[in-house]
């Protein structure tokens, strides 16, 4: 299927019908390969000024058959959407490797990859469309807290520059093949309002109607994002962009967000999704949840309604997406909820009106 408005038609079917599959970790995939300095350099940056090593998105442009073959493990496990290598895509983040020129080209080169692999997939079994999400990452700076415990009203970003750097990144997205937009792993509201403006402006540029997935992150017990928002002040703070969902990633495993999970479902005029963690982190910050445990935990949220799409995060391998996709394979997504319009505000708490 080659034009995207088919395919995102198509998507918008297939959510009403199950509960979509998203992909796991590709960082956790890309570490199993052990690559080494030269192998993240490639032959174009073999003279580059600074070390690369750590530079994920880079290997984009310097291992493509890499990131295409995790794409394919992940689409045979099962994976419906299929997010780009480009978490750090940005000229913001690759600012850390004096690569800000590249930013938007891993996002078209990282888009095209996936593209490929989606597209090759549907080509050895006809009729089984996969799409192409487009990752967009928080950046390693935030908008609404200072960096300086000194200086609280110092800000080391602008939401102007927030906002061109996410204008780059979606149109190289867009221009080398996504289906929809994600903006993840989200600790900072404004930092999303930008990315959420920037795609906007893009969109209205190219004349499209892009679905767009929002997913924050619940830092620890607390219940907030770093920024200090609850979850449903955090989706009132974003509910207006109308996205094609809102959810949680990244931080906790399955048993800790579940709380945080129930309550967006009651709450979210859109569809749910989730990709947590496997497990948390042991004392070497590596995961040890077993596929089978996290799609115990995650079924049990399909079973009762509260989602309509399920995927993995750090940790997570193709297997644990195999067993989430089984596991949840005859459960009925989350039906959207009809709530009478009122205002809804919010700053670190929410404020709904009577």
């Amino acid at each position: 299927m080659n034009d995207r408005k088919e395919r995102i038609a198509l998507l918008r079917k297939r959510a009403e019908e199950k509960i979509l599959i998203l992909d796991g970790a590709m960082g956790t995939m890309i570490q199993k390969h052990k690559l080494t300095e030269e192998d993240y350099r490639g032959e174009r940056f073999a003279d580059w000024k600074q070390d690369v090593k750590g530079n994920n998105d880079l290997l984009s442009l310097t291992q493509p058959d890499i990131i295409k073959d995790i794409h394919l493990q992940y689409i045979a496990a099962g994976a419906d959407l299929n997010g780009t290598n480009t978490f750090s895509a940005t000229t913001i983040a690759q600012a850390d490797y004096g690569m800000e020129d590249l930013a938007y080209e891993i996002n078209f080169e990282s888009a095209k990859i996936a593209r490929a692999a989606c597209d090759e997939w549907e080509a050895a079994h006809p009729g089984d469309v996969r799409f192409v999400n487009g990752a967009i990452g928080p950046t390693n700076r935030t908008a609404s807290i200072s960096p300086d415990v000194n200086n609280p009203g110092f800000r080391a970003i602008t939401f102007d520059q927030l906002k061109e750097a996410y204008k780059e990144a979606t149109t190289g997205l867009l221009d080398g093949g996504a289906d929809t937009l994600l903006v993840e792993t989200i600790f900072d509201t404004l930092n999303a309002k930008a990315a959420l403006f920037a795609i906007d402006e893009v969109l209205d540029e190219r004349g499209e109607d892009v679905p767009v997935l929002i997913s924050g992150t619940i830092t620890d017990a607390s219940g907030r994002t770093l920024s200090g928002q609850t979850t449903e002040a955090f989706y009132n703070s974003v509910r207006h962009t109308k996205p094609f969902s809102i959810g949680l990633n990244c931080a906790l495993g399955a048993a800790q967000l579940r709380p945080y999970v129930q309550e967006l479902s009651r709450i979210a005029e859109c569809r749910v999704s989730v990709y947590p963690n496997a497990g948390l982190p042991n004392e070497f910050g590596e995961y040890d949840q077993t596929d089978a445990e996290m799609a115990e935990l995650v079924k049990e949220w399909a079973d009762t309604g509260m989602v309509n799409l399920l995927g993995g995060c750090c940790g997570t391998t193709p297997p644990h997406i195999k067993a989430i996709a089984d596991a949840v394979a005859n459960a009925k997504p989350r039906v959207v909820p009809k709530f009478e319009p009122r205002m809804r505000l919010s700053g670190l708490e929410p404020f709904d009106a009577a």
